[in-house]
């Protein structure tokens, strides 16, 4: 569902998934831009992605650190602007490669290279038309109880392990076992 913002139509984030639509399991992250960690747990998605092709689907969720991470919610705004021109995927990856460098100029540099034409992408991103959008992502993670960064869901239950390859491909194996289904 989108809401109007700014007489714009404002997909969420929460309706951008990387991988098959269809997948069982469905592997949701919140994260922010700025942290190392979720730096970290984005190559081990990456590999898991790969790893388990039509097994699994992915989310990511906005939840920026703004404390420590002054940079994170334009960052995060700037994904979702990029998400409206189909370009989520492609400007998710360079926002975690380019994650020390995420200002306003940056950021509409690395739209660019994701293919994101929109000469208004600097204007919203000065008004925060995309703000709520993130913020909408911060309340829900508040709500589920989460509390820093990386944090993942799988199939909707809170993942309490190790955001390492080999415990995060572990708990997918399980949902997948419960599921009656293995890894190709």
């Amino acid at each position: 569902m989108s809401h109007k913002n700014k007489s714009l139509d404002i997909t969420p984030s929460k309706n951008f998934w990387t991988g098959d639509a269809h997948a069982p399991i469905a592997l949701v992250e919140f994260g922010d831009y700025e942290s190392e960690e979720c730096a970290k747990a984005h190559e081990v998605v990456l590999k898991i992605l790969e790893d388990y092709s039509g097994k699994v689907k992915f989310n990511f969720r906005h939840f920026p650190q703004t404390k420590i991470h002054q940079k994170a919610h334009k960052a995060a705004e700037a994904a979702i602007a990029a998400a409206q021109h189909g370009k989520f995927a492609e400007m998710h990856d360079l926002l975690f490669k380019n994650r020390r460098n995420l200002g306003s100029i940056s950021l509409r540099e690395y739209a660019i290279e994701a293919g994101v034409v929109d000469k208004n992408f600097i204007p919203n991103l000065v008004d925060s038309v995309f703000g709520w959008t993130v913020r909408e992502d911060v309340l829900e993670a508040v709500r589920l109880g989460v509390t820093e960064v990386p944090t993942f869901f799988i199939n909707g239950e809170m993942y309490h392990g190790k955001n390492d390859y080999a415990h995060l491909s572990k708990a997918i194996e399980g949902y997948l076992q419960k599921n009656g289904r293995q890894r190709a």
